[in-house]
């Protein structure tokens, strides 16, 4: 559990406690107008457990405070929505994840990425996505509708060349080096990426490797200034609190200044992609 997560039940839990105090209710009473183990309110209330909806309508019914429900019910939902499994978000296989990018990418028009291991969605090959996705199909152990799940990528990737769109792209150098795929799908993939510098209204940047670690972060996605996606190994977390947002967006900032763009990126690919040419004649 990510501590924004967190912070949100424990912000939900105070909000129960308030109800009860101020309805003149203790804990045990609560309890046991709601038919609950007397620990059940404190559990709550401390963020321990997770309120269900039948919770928050006992809250709502013995404090007196019917007109809570509907607020409480949303930033229950709320939560949940934040922090997902991939078990659940790939229950069905990729194409439908990748249907939510282009959704959202559909609906921002300032989209900053950045990312420390690989090359971003948006800018990948078909075979370096295919290589990707494979290797997710198999780590998650998800339904395989592999092909469509790539296909729906490269769909994605149309958004670059709308006018009412700007990109920025940060990937770390090493992201240059790790393999994905074999070395043929790496060279087709570097060479997007030379190709991909030129497009208009996308600024790539290439965080060197030898950069002092000012910020120390996972992959993020910016989508304007209302929402940040990240993917960790275990679940997805959406990120729409505004001082949290800040966060992200100081820290983008932060890497975006430390990165090289234009010819400086080019020489950098260029010796990622010269480097695994003299591995691959050995």
């Amino acid at each position: 559990m990510t501590n924004s997560v967190y912070d949100a039940r424990e912000a939900l839990g105070a909000r129960l406690r308030e109800l009860r105090r101020a309805s003149g209710l203790t804990g045990r009473r609560l309890a046991e107008l709601s038919g609950w183990h007397e620990s059940k309110v404190s559990k709550l209330e401390s963020a321990i457990t997770k309120p269900s909806d039948a919770d928050l309508r006992a809250y709502c019914e013995h404090t007196g405070r019917p007109d809570q429900l509907p607020d409480l019910l949303a930033t229950c939902h709320d939560i949940d929505a934040a922090y997902v499994e991939w078990r659940r978000v790939l229950s069905t296989g990729l194409k439908r994840r990748q249907q939510k990018s282009l959704r959202i990418e559909a609906e921002s028009t300032d989209i900053r990425v950045y990312q420390p291991q690989i090359v971003p969605g948006l800018l990948q090959t078909p075979e370096y996505a295919e290589a990707k996705l494979r290797a997710g199909i198999d780590f998650y152990r998800i339904p395989n509708d592999l092909a469509a799940g790539v296909a729906k990528r490269m769909e994605r990737q149309q958004i670059l060349y709308r006018r009412d769109h700007r990109f920025h792209f940060i990937i770390a150098e090493q992201a240059l080096y790790g393999t994905v795929g074999d070395d043929d799908v790496m060279a087709g993939q570097l060479d997007r990426l030379l190709s991909a510098i030129g497009l208009p209204r996308v600024t790539i940047g290439i965080v060197p490797v030898m950069a002092e670690m000012l910020v120390v972060s996972s992959n993020f996605a910016m989508y304007d200034d209302r929402l940040v996606m990240v993917e960790g190994t275990a679940a997805e977390l959406t990120i729409t609190q505004p001082r949290e947002l800040a966060i992200y967006g100081r820290a983008f900032d932060t890497l975006a200044g430390q990165s090289v763009t234009g010819n400086a990126a080019r020489t950098l690919i260029h010796e990622a992609i010269s480097r695994r040419s003299q591995r691959s004649e050995r």
